[in-house]
């Protein structure tokens, strides 16, 4: 949630940034900003990912989770767009090795029948985090500026790491499996895994596009703050129920055409936005579209940490998630560079519905592992492994 939380937060703060006295950004410089913390996703989670399958899935998640945190403090204090910009990528390192090192660890631990729903149950904390940032900006946003919605992104540092300090455990598969973990990048791995980078790709330009400029973009079509700010909200919010219906979905019928339908459904849904609608169905549509998108990046996470054996599962997803985090970094930006040079809801729109067809492609296309390279995993209290 904390993670969704810190991520989301600077979309919602767009319009106060835009109008920060001294400033004087463009909307170009502030989707370029955005984009710092996601280019160091990148770096964090290929980093984080193989570190988690050499020390350890619990160490890494309280490493990163005290780092961002400490991070987040640094971007509320900073001076100008240019510390801004630092402390945003040094949170980045943690934020990207969040993701690898939880999921793994979550997929580790829960029953084989429900491990794409128990994943989603821990992953629904990022749109959580993102519904939290639009309520809390609808009411302090305006009062009091993007520093205070910055500032609470500390709160980790003294709720949730000692918590997890005292009762989060370390994965049995990996205690069971501690040797340095293969290279999955051969034969069919390396094929899934440059797939599953580019639905990743598609993926996070569509989370984090939407989030940074959804608010903006629906003020440009004529909806005052606080309606904008809504949509922010109907997006996330059905980005929580899309990701749990899609991974329970998952475990029943495989992620694989989960995952490739939600792009599908995404494309369409964003394409419905560029239409005159009442404002019922406005909304609606964004929520739709949240599940499909947001909801959608849930069961995609779910898909690779299910693909691969747990000697490299960790390594895996922070590859696949690393890479990326290229689409989380482009999609702020591309928001930004539109805007800039004139372009409206339906330009904005349509080339994010083109990146969603583009995610259904590849998520089909992923071949499927030899059981030799991708042993089941047992439920927890039979796991073996080697």
């Amino acid at each position: 949630m904390f993670d969704g939380y810190d991520l989301i937060v600077y979309g919602s703060a767009v319009p106060a940034l835009l109008a920060q006295p001294g400033w004087d950004l463009t909307p170009a410089e502030v989707g370029a900003i955005g984009s710092y913390a996601l280019l160091g996703m990148l770096v964090g989670a290929i980093s984080a990912g193989w570190l988690t399958d050499v020390l350890g899935r619990r160490r890494l998640f309280i490493g990163c989770l005290a780092w961002f945190s400490l991070m987040m403090l640094g971007a509320a204090l900073a001076p100008g767009p240019e510390m801004l910009g630092v402390f945003r990528f040094l949170a980045g390192l943690g934020f990207g090795g969040i993701a690898p090192t939880a999921i793994a660890l979550v997929v580790e631990v829960a029953p084989a029948a429900r491990r794409n729903l128990l994943n989603a149950v821990m992953l629904a904390g990022f749109p959580v985090g993102g519904v939290l940032a639009a309520i809390l900006a609808v009411g302090l946003l305006e009062p009091y500026g993007f520093r205070l919605l910055f500032g609470l992104g500390v709160l980790p540092l003294v709720t949730l790491v000692p918590l997890a300090l005292w009762l989060l455990p370390e994965s049995p598969q990996f205690t069971r499996a501690r040797t340095r973990p293969a290279n999955p990048l051969r034969g069919d791995v390396a094929t899934s895994a440059l797939l599953f980078a580019v639905a990743n790709f598609c993926g996070f330009l569509l989370v984090f596009g939407l989030n940074t400029w959804l608010p903006q973009l629906m003020r440009l079509a004529g909806h005052d703050l606080g309606s904008a700010l809504g949509f922010l909200l109907a997006l996330n919010v059905g980005g929580v129920l899309g990701g749990l219906a899609g991974s329970g979905l998952a475990d029943r019928f495989g992620a694989r055409w989960v995952a490739t339908v939600l792009f599908v459904v995404a494309a369409g849904s964003l394409g419905l936005l560029a239409m005159p609608l009442p404002i019922v169905l406005v909304y609606l549509v964004v929520a739709v579209a949240g599940a499909a998108s947001v909801g959608n990046q849930i069961v995609v996470y779910g898909y690779v940490a299910t693909h691969y054996p747990a000697g490299f599962r960790a390594t895996a997803l922070g590859f696949t998630s690393g890479i990326g985090r290229l689409g989380a970094a482009s999609g702020p930006l591309l928001g930004g560079l539109l805007i800039a040079a004139g372009f409206g809801l339906g330009a904005n729109v349509g080339v994010f519905a083109a990146v969603a067809l583009l995610g259904a492609v590849v998520s089909a296309c992923v071949p499927r592992l030899a059981r030799r390279v991708a042993p089941p995993v047992a439920p927890l209290g039979q796991m073996q492994y080697g």
